[in-house]
């Protein structure tokens, strides 16, 4: 009799454990999302932007390891190896494929051709010249992003705010990056207007940016590097060797490489253009048609750094530092 109480007892348990509902720490149903993310080099501001698309999506629920996986490539400086990637990654099929500059999003985006993979870019300069949207104001069927655009003639008004008497300005860049050739274009474009002269040196490949900076002395007043993943990103550290032991002030057009030693210039916050690029992600994976986002642009500030400015030989009117947004300190 005892023993069959005990059979009785339970198998109501059991029966009533089967009732009840599971409860665990994550819901396994949860489907996970697969963003590629991909830059053509080490670079401070490009590790901003690729920081920012984390957290962002983050921020909007997309969270690494609970319900995103990132695939994350670096093709330093090789473009041959961007190109591996980008096969790769149109391999995998992924959900989102974030293409970081202007070299990796042509590359990414050629690469998948034919596919319907979302691809968004960021920190890319002129994203219509490049031939990644139609339009300023339109996306492309698979195609939107963040851009770090920003117009010449306050880079050329901040120069000569610092250095009103001087007549030549030269410029050094990649002219196999589209982002910077544009940019150099626009610069002979608008320079006869200040009164300016423009003399360029060109470097192929970072091995070249010491002696394209080299060919500058001598030659102009000041130099501005443009936003070049060649000279500007890996070849930063030459062109500022050459400035110091020439003093030739250097100017630039991104917080990273002004931050490594240049005089100023006027730059975007790339972690800011990551975010956008990174809430857009959150957006298509939320159901919205990419086509349906336009491309933007990201707001411009004023950077210097006085005691970069004095290793090259200058010195920073006071006037142009109390109305710049950022002052950098050693």
């Amino acid at each position: 009799m005892k023993k069959g109480m005990i059979l009785m007892l339970g198998l109501c348990l059991i029966l009533i454990a089967a009732s009840l509902p599971v409860f665990s720490g994550c819901d396994g149903d949860e489907e996970m999302y697969t963003v590629c993310i991909s830059q053509i080099a080490t670079h401070p501001d490009l590790d901003s932007n690729r920081q920012g698309i984390i957290d962002a999506m983050a921020e909007m629920g997309y969270i690494e390891g609970e319900n995103v996986e990132f695939v994350v490539r670096n093709a330093e400086g090789d473009m041959t190896t961007q190109a591996s990637i980008a096969d790769y990654f149109v391999s995998l099929n992924p959900d989102i494929i974030q293409a970081i500059t202007t070299p990796t999003a042509q590359t990414i985006v050629a690469a998948a051709e034919g596919t319907d993979i979302p691809i968004i870019f960021s920190s890319v300069t002129d994203p219509v010249e490049a031939g990644l949207v139609p339009s300023w104001t339109e996306a492309g069927a698979t195609v939107t992003g963040v851009s770090d655009w920003f117009e010449m003639p306050p880079q050329v008004e901040l120069i000569l705010s610092v250095l009103p008497d001087i007549e030549v300005l030269g410029i050094a860049y990649n002219a196999g990056e589209v982002n910077a050739a544009v940019q150099a274009e626009i610069l002979n474009e608008v320079a006869p207007d200040y009164g300016l002269t423009v003399v360029e040196a060109t470097a192929a490949s970072t091995a070249d940016v010491y002696a394209a900076g080299m060919s500058l002395v001598g030659r102009c007043d000041a130099v501005w590097i443009p936003t070049c993943n060649t000279v500007g990103g890996v070849g930063i550290e030459s062109i500022i060797q050459v400035g110091e032991e020439n003093q030739l002030p250097v100017f630039g057009s991104a917080v990273g490489m002004i931050e490594t030693g240049l005089v100023g210039g006027c730059s975007v916050d790339y972690y800011w253009i990551g975010q956008q690029a990174g809430y857009m992600a959150a957006q298509i994976l939320d159901g919205e048609d990419i086509a349906d986002i336009p491309p933007i642009k990201a707001a411009v500030s004023t950077i210097l750094y006085p005691d970069s400015a004095a290793r090259m030989g200058i010195t920073i009117p006071q006037a142009v530092l109390d109305a710049a947004d950022i002052i950098l300190t050693d």
